[in-house]
Order: C-alpha cells, then structure tokens, then sequence
C-alpha cells in the first residue's frame, strides 16, 4: 500500500475553483477562490488515525523535509476549539512564519483550521474521518486564496496548485508508511 501511495499521491489531490463554502465567518470574511480535496483510505482504526492527528507535532512528520517544518509554540500543546500553533516553514527560498488557529474541533471525528499568519489570503483546512470497512477514510478540504488580486489567481494556476500537490502528495505518502493505504480515490 505504501507503494502504491508513492506511485500515486500527487494524483490523490484535486484543486477546482471553491464553489460550496463552508458556513463560517472566517471564510466568508476573506473569501477562498480555490478547493483542495484529498481522500485517502488508511489502513488503520479510526482511533489510532484521530490519535495521531490530535498530536500537533506529528505535522512534522507529514511535510516534506525541504521545508523545514518547525513549531514554536511550547509543547505539549492541547487540541481543541481555540488552540493557537505558530510555527515556521521554508516555501522555496523564503522563510515564513505561520500562524493556525483550531476553530472547529469534532474530536475523533476531524477539526479545521484557519491561517492566520502566513502566505495565503485565506487557508481554511478541513480534516475529517470516518469508520470505513477497511480502516480510516480522511479526507482533507482546503478552502484557500493567494493574496494580490488577478497576480495572485494567476499564481495558482502556474505554481501555487503544482505546490499543493506535490506537499500534500508527500503526505499521502507519509500516512501511507505510517498506516498503510487502500486505492487512492478522491
């Protein structure tokens, strides 16, 4: 499964114009212009899956090394509605600080954050998991926007999406190491 993850994750990650939004004041207030949807069926009960998403530090482990994934919010740090992370990133030759807040969190069943510092205009990120006969499915929805009008629209389509895809492709593949993988499905 880990293979086929390999062989198949940037494929596993689809981004269309944002047309259905999610009812909520952060989204509205900056307005995404662009969906990310990923969907992968993990091998593993939704328990274990929930566990290792609820850890703030296993992000790490799930973003590329060459981006030099660092959080510099004191750990142990506590999930819930509310919880702040900032942590730092490199996105090609820069370095930026980033800040999440948690501003819905359902437990077992996923949470969605909110960019509040960072490169995006707005970046909501929906994480969702339910009991599948198989394991874990998780689906990951990205509500997000570049910032700078048309130039940023523009962006999307030559860089930003192809970056999109190769880091969540990466974590497709991660997870699949971590857990193990069923066919990719969107």
């Amino acid at each position: 499964s880990a293979m086929t993850a390999a062989l198949h994750g940037d494929r596993s990650v689809r981004i269309s114009r944002a047309r259905k939004l999610p009812e909520h004041a952060y989204v509205r207030e900056r307005r995404p212009t662009h969906v990310l949807e990923a969907t992968t069926l993990l091998l593993a009960p939704l328990e274990e899956v929930a566990a290792f998403f609820g850890r703030p530090e296993n992000l790490g482990t799930l973003t590329p090394p060459k981006m030099v994934f660092r959080i510099d919010t004191p750990q142990p740090i506590q999930m819930q509605q509310g919880t702040v992370i900032d942590y730092t990133i490199r996105l090609w030759p820069l370095t930026l600080r980033w800040r999440t807040v948690i501003e819905v969190w359902n437990g077992a069943s996923g949470f969605s954050d909110a960019q509040y510092r960072g490169p995006y205009r707005c970046w909501w990120h929906e994480h969702t998991f339910e009991r599948h006969r198989d394991g874990t499915l998780m689906r990951d929805r990205v509500f997000f926007a570049a910032p700078f009008g048309w130039i940023g629209r523009a962006a999307v389509g030559l860089f930003i999406a192809p970056q999109l895809r190769w880091i969540f492709g990466y974590r497709t593949r991660a997870i699949a190491w971590r857990f193990g993988v069923g066919a990719p499905t969107i």
